[in-house]
């Protein structure tokens, strides 16, 4: 492997840091969008039987907003319980926003190096290509053999700017399909949870 990387030339250093910095990404984005942390089992049927009981206290809301992104849209919710429906939906709709801004953080960076991966890797191949070229210029065409083996090292560079790209456009792909799936359940979460506050509402006016 040191050997590849060593005929793949200095265009190998900034592929080999992309590398390392998807592998990073990806587990960064694997644990912090895990479903358990984004939407903890049973939260929804927790919070609607709070809303039911009316035990909604300021402090209880508070920390319902620190547990996850699903806390922090119910929260939402129960913050506006006292307002018409369009209201409370509107402010579901804020705050799911900012949630997707933050839930998609690094998605950005992990598309572009899927992106620049194979750019870099043909640089590196171009390169390579180039400096085998002018030692033919200086020295002739020499061993056909060694040529090939020329060829076949500048090639080198192509191959790690797929290996280090594909993985992140798939990683990339799959969180952004994650996080819809997210949205969609959370956004029913909280429709759930608008119309346990609006059977509500009767029950108070009496």
């Amino acid at each position: 492997m040191l050997e590849l990387v060593k005929a793949g030339g200095w265009p190998m250093i900034p592929l080999l840091m992309l590398s390392a910095l998807a592998v990073a990404l990806i587990v960064e984005r694997a644990v912090a969008l895990r479903r358990s942390r984004v939407m903890p089992p049973k939260l929804g049927d927790e919070v609607r039987a709070w809303a039911a009981r009316g035990a909604l206290d300021p402090a209880h809301i508070d920390s319902l907003r620190r547990t996850s992104p699903l806390g922090t849209l119910l929260a939402a919710v129960l913050d506006m319980r006292a307002r018409p429906r369009e209201h409370m939906r509107e402010r579901v709709e804020d705050v799911g926003r900012h949630l997707v801004h933050r839930m998609e953080r690094y998605l950005n960076t992990l598309g572009t190096i899927a992106a620049a991966g194979p750019l870099l890797g043909l640089f590196g191949t171009v390169v390579g290509m180039i400096e085998m070229f002018l030692g033919i210029l200086d020295h002739g065409i020499g061993d056909v053999n060694q040529l090939a083996g020329g060829i076949g090292k500048a090639l080198i560079c192509t191959a790690t700017g797929m290996i280090v790209a594909i993985p992140a456009l798939i990683a990339h792909r799959w969180y952004r399909g994650r996080i819809a799936e997210y949205i969609v359940d959370m956004e029913h979460e909280a429709i759930a949870l608008m119309d346990v506050v609006e059977q509500r509402r009767p029950a108070q006016v009496a």
